[in-house]
């Protein structure tokens, strides 16, 4: 989704102008071990909903991951560890600190410095802070390999963030782009902006509004197997899949189905997909444009879900995604929701200032032209310097100074190919 630089602004100044209420401490502290993940807490017990349910309900932003730039993929500086160090942990509290110290309150001609409000405090009071990515299986914190074949669609893939691409009709953009879907299970994870989650429950039923272009109705069954034998037709599919949930003791389990399959290859937008994770950045050890927008994703996609609430003000929110098509492997997220029921939800009107798009494509065709006609040399992934576009989002402050600009010196990232005998795996 592309919007005017203004708009985006705006919105962000408007989303930190909101300051985020403090919770209680994260109920996983840091171990000893720090390559050691602990099971998550079910010690604590939440209310119950009129009809018997546990109560999830309530406004749950995610923005702190955002703000505080606990990445997706661990960055290699962390190996093996899935905390942080003390030294790294100051580095990103004095970060915060930093960052916190630039914001201003927008004046009455709504002009105001852009930065954090009370993100150093969440540091303090919440050990997620501490740890080094959000994925955290496979154990060294990064995507397992592509299949041969989902990486040969990955490759041809298109998209607004794909470097070097020329742009000359709507199937060159993902659905991002195009103000349909982040798709799923992509939207449960941090954004730019926008990363707002409010639950609602009532009998049967918990509904999940994302911010940002998206809404899950999970129905909840008696058991896992009427939940799973409730699964949609296998031609059906949706933008969010096919969600059904079930109790487990304090844990509500949601599994996910008969997500819109396809890829970013093929021309035809009716038969594409997003990605598995659409998130327009992606830190590889130096600033670069993301490396996952053009993931396909199959019909055997799926996901597991585990909501467990630690404390009246956390949720802990696991993802295991599977594809057997698509990953060598499956892979796990586990991240932390924090309760601000004052948290102010935005508009999220997409497609409204959407005209870039349309403005790619005529830049696009007239350098194209000029490039034919000889006029200057053509734009390659090694050349394209919009990687400075992520440099914000792009950099975990643990892992000590910022790198320097991405841009024709650095690495176009992709996912790791997948192993062979020759290479010693």
């Amino acid at each position: 989704m592309f919007r005017t630089f203004a708009s985006a602004v705006a919105l962000a100044a408007m989303a930190l102008a909101t300051p985020l209420a403090s919770s209680t401490a994260f109920a996983q502290p840091r171990p000893a071990n720090l390559e050691e993940l602990p099971p998550v807490p079910t010690d604590f017990t939440p209310d119950r909903l009129p009809w018997g349910d546990w109560d999830f309900t309530g406004t749950w932003p995610i923005e702190r991951l955002n703000e505080g730039r606990i990445l997706f993929q661990r960055p290699a500086h962390y190996g093996n560890r899935f905390w942080v160090t003390d030294e790294e942990f100051q580095r990103r509290l004095d970060a915060a600190r930093g960052n916190d110290g630039n914001f201003t309150q927008a004046n009455e001609n709504g002009v105001g410095a852009s930065g954090t409000e009370g993100l150093a405090e969440w540091f303090e009071t919440h050990d997620f802070g501490k740890r080094t990515s959000m994925l955290v299986s496979p154990a060294d914190g990064q995507l397992p390999p592509l299949t041969p074949q989902a990486m040969e669609l990955f490759r041809a893939g298109r998209s607004g963030w794909v470097p070097g691409q020329a742009y000359n009709w709507v199937s060159d953009f993902d659905s991002w782009d195009r103000c349909v879907s982040r798709g799923f299970p992509a939207s449960m994870y941090p954004f730019r902006y926008n990363n707002g989650i409010r639950v609602f429950q009532s009998p049967g039923y918990m509904t999940i509004v994302l911010e940002m272009l998206g809404t899950r109705v999970v129905k909840i069954y008696p058991s896992a197997e009427e939940a799973r034998a409730a699964k949609w037709a296998e031609p059906v599919e949706a933008w969010m899949g096919n969600s059904r949930g079930w109790w487990e003791g304090k844990t509500l389990v949601i599994e996910t189905t008969n997500i819109v399959s396809g890829d970013s290859a093929t021309q035809d937008t009716f038969r594409r997909a997003a990605s598995p994770l659409n998130m327009a950045t992606q830190f590889t050890g130096t600033l670069t444009v993301p490396a996952f927008n053009t993931v396909p994703m199959s019909t055997e996609a799926m996901t597991v879900e585990r909501l467990t609430m630690t404390g009246p003000d956390t949720i802990v929110h696991e993802l295991t995604y599977s594809d057997p098509q698509v990953y060598t492997q499956p892979w796990t997220t586990r991240i932390e929701w924090t309760r601000d029921d004052d948290y102010q939800f935005f508009e999220y009107a997409c497609h409204e200032g959407n005209y870039m798009p349309r403005d790619y494509i005529s830049a696009s065709r007239a350098q194209q032209e000029r490039v034919r006609r000889g006029e200057e040399a053509p734009v390659t992934a090694e050349n394209d310097d919009r990687s400075r576009f992520a440099q914000p989002f792009d950099w975990d402050p643990g892992t000590g100074p910022r790198p320097g600009p991405g841009g024709a010196s650095a690495p176009i990232p992709t996912p790791r190919p997948t192993p062979t005998a020759s290479s010693g795996s």
